[in-house]
């Protein structure tokens, strides 16, 4: 009998969450099968089976908090030679269809039911991820068509779902007229929430704003777009410039790439940029590393792609672990104005939002409609000085409504 245990996950995450089981109780796993997925603060990872076996007791279950090196499960690797394999996903597995092998109780009931063959661990994680019940798909054969099918047909009986009643009280008070729904927050969730609070409670916060006029890098944009992704395959967008924009403002106003370690302050002389990248199980913030040595090619091939993980669940420790500064971009969801909380330790955040067209006033005397955005950079005020931060929101805005001057500075 082997013991399954959690595995090591990073340096400084000891725990986590176990988040679905793949495989239940007597299911056959060969090695390198996943058996469960588990949820850590930063990131979700799948538990593979170490070797071959059959899953004989499930001690830890869904939704339970673990350890490093605490057993959750035990494998019977001896049962694994003797013990039917499931098959392959496209492969038909029929049953006996004789008399003789038909239980006293199905003969009394005149049905034949068919026996239906297990389900790879491969398997029950694509139809979890279909929402199908494998145990519901009523087959004499069990293939990855038998669930694509089944999901479009849940899919077209699909209803509204009956709302959860409202939990009551001790006393009784709660209206049943107005349900209600209470859900466990995830464990990111529940991290996230935890450092916002600390990284208000630990610094001293402020936030400064200032405007940029964005017609030169929108024209840019324009007349660059196209060409720029039939030769790379990737979009130019807005992220490129303000990565090499903030990287210049750095530059000039290096406090803001530093962070605070008891009564000394770390000087980064380097760039790793932290991306903030919206899921649907809250924000993330991957890391692009040494920003001032790459292209916006690189820096929009980075993004896209850390973005692309982050939709998927598919970022590992290392994609956020670090990051000198971090830009978050609230203007994708329409935000025009804004004060970005500190991704701690980091004293400093820029706070993107939407583009507006608004009158300004050009020349001193003539008034125009320009492409504006509001730009916001939130600071520890403990080391950060309000003339250092004005300066460094003021730099970003002129190598922006310049941007030639990125080649030169950024």
């Amino acid at each position: 009998m082997t013991e399954v245990k959690v595995p090591n996950l990073a340096e400084s995450i000891t725990e986590g969450t176990i988040s679905n089981w793949l495989v239940k109780e007597g299911d056959h796993v060969k090695q390198g099968d996943v058996l469960l997925e588990l949820e850590t603060d930063k990131v979700n990872m799948e538990v593979s089976a170490e070797q071959a076996g059959v899953v004989k007791k499930i001690i830890k279950q869904s939704g339970e908090n673990v350890e490093v090196g605490e057993v959750i499960a035990h494998l019977d690797e001896s049962a694994s030679e003797d013990a039917p394999s499931p098959a392959p996903e496209n492969q038909t597995v029929s049953a006996p269809t004789n008399e003789d092998t038909t239980s006293n109780q199905e003969k009394q009931d005149g049905s034949k039911k068919r026996n239906i063959s297990p389900a790879s661990p491969a398997l029950r994680k694509l139809a979890r991820e279909k929402g199908v019940h494998v145990d519901d798909i009523q087959s004499g054969r069990l293939t990855k068509q038998d669930v694509e099918s089944s999901s479009k047909q849940e899919q077209r009986q699909e209803t509204k779902p009956t709302p959860t009643p409202a939990k009551q009280d001790a006393t009784n008070t709660s209206d049943p007229t107005k349900p209600e729904e209470r859900k466990r927050m995830t464990r990111r969730q529940q991290t996230i929430a935890k450092n916002l609070v600390q990284a208000q409670h630990n610094a001293a916060m402020l936030t400064t704003f200032n405007e940029v006029d964005m017609s030169k890098v929108i024209d840019i944009r324009k007349r660059r777009k196209q060409s720029f992704f039939d030769k790379h395959e990737v979009n130019l967008g807005f992220m490129s410039f303000f990565s090499k924009a903030v990287v210049g403002a750095l530059k000039a106003f290096p406090i803001l790439n530093s962070e605070i370690d008891d009564q000394e302050i770390v000087y980064k002389k380097y760039y790793d940029i932290g991306i903030a990248v919206a899921n649907d199980e809250g924000l993330v913030v991957p890391v692009v590393r040494n920003v001032d040595s790459l292209t916006f090619v690189e820096i929009e091939r980075q993004i896209a792609s850390l973005a692309q993980k982050a939709r998927t669940n598919k970022l590992t420790l290392n994609d956020l672990k670090g990051g000198t500064f971090t830009i978050t971009n609230g203007g994708v969801f329409g935000s025009l104005f804004s004060t970005p909380i500190l991704n701690a330790p980091q004293v400093g955040i820029l706070g993107m939002h939407t583009i507006q067209t608004r009158p300004v006033t050009v020349d001193g005397d003539k008034l125009e409609h320009h492409p504006m955005m509001y730009i916001a950079l939130s600071y520890d005020h403990r080391i950060v000085d309000g003339r250092e931060a004005v300066g460094f929101l003021a730099m970003i805005k002129k190598l922006l409504e310049e941007p030639e001057l990125l080649l030169l500075e950024g």
